[in-house]
């Protein structure tokens, strides 16, 4: 079909209506197949490609599933609290707080206000998750694949996270060091770092969204990753409406730092009139 002409290149765009890709949102995200949640609940069904990228905003109680259906997808996860982009994911103090640097279920992801931003609710991938070591960048892309820009064919995490964030309309400067699901580390007694790997296929973790968040995903290859090549496979997101922890939960008193970040979480939420 012709493209040199107005009506040539619109009509080769209305020829694509209805195609489908492997890697693409399905909408409305209620027509996926199977879904884990009540008829007519999910709101967000995606398939991310490997060195790819996605981003929503997500209401408090949603609950979103991270799947890595073939092995060697990467999560790399930043939030903000929506509309407030002074309060975001806090890798630091969502360790020191909980005194464990081992992401799990029960875990919680804290902004630097000692607030939750989401809860770890499940997962299935014996901890091979990550919050020391962030996402790639540019320079250490290009010094190790030959190129890190966004439309490349290796593009560096924080690249794609830059093109999420100004879509919500955050700038660089408001990312924080992310988190990293599906590819783990664990610290050596002399405080570096060993790079364990996938869990394999049908890894996933299940978060909940403890306040209305922004939530910015890039899908590439762990900085650690040792392998000479770029590997990334593609990532599913699906997301579910549900409600927020709440008081008699047995996650709200498993621990005591657990506990007050969720009073801290709920005192704020009621001054704005949320309960």
């Amino acid at each position: 079909m012709a493209t040199a002409t107005t009506y040539g290149a619109r009509d080769h765009a209305r020829a694509q209506a209805g195609t489908k890709a492997g890697t693409m949102p399905v909408v409305p995200a209620t027509d996926w197949p199977d879904p884990p949640c009540e008829a007519g609940h999910l709101v967000w069904a995606e398939t991310v490609a490997g060195g790819g990228y996605t981003h929503r905003a997500v209401a408090r109680g949603t609950e979103i599933r991270l799947t890595d259906p073939h092995g060697d997808a990467c999560a790399h996860l930043v939030l903000h609290a929506d509309g407030r982009p002074w309060e975001r994911l806090n890798t630091a103090d969502t360790v020191k707080v909980q005194w464990n640097a081992y992401l799990g279920a029960g875990h919680l992801l804290l902004s630097g206000q000692g607030r939750v931003l989401a809860s770890l609710v499940t997962e299935t991938t014996d901890g091979r998750h990550d919050a020391l070591c962030g996402t790639s960048t540019l320079a250490r892309n290009t010094a190790r694949y030959g190129d890190g820009a966004p439309h490349s064919p290796t593009p560096a995490g924080r690249e794609l996270l830059k093109l999420a964030a100004l879509k919500n309309g955050l700038e660089p400067r408001d990312l924080p060091p992310s988190v990293s699901f599906f590819q783990g580390v664990a610290v050596r007694e002399d405080g570096t770092l060993d790079f364990t790997g996938s869990a394999g296929r049908g890894g996933s973790v299940t978060l909940r969204a403890e306040q209305d968040l922004t939530v910015l995903i890039a899908n590439v290859p762990h900085p650690l990753d040792p392998r000479p090549e770029y590997h990334s496979t593609p990532l599913e997101v699906l997301a579910w409406i549900a409600a927020p922890t709440a008081p008699g939960d047995p996650l709200w008193d498993a621990t005591p730092e657990g506990r007050r970040a969720f009073l801290n979480t709920a005192e704020f939420l009621a001054t704005r009139g949320t309960r």
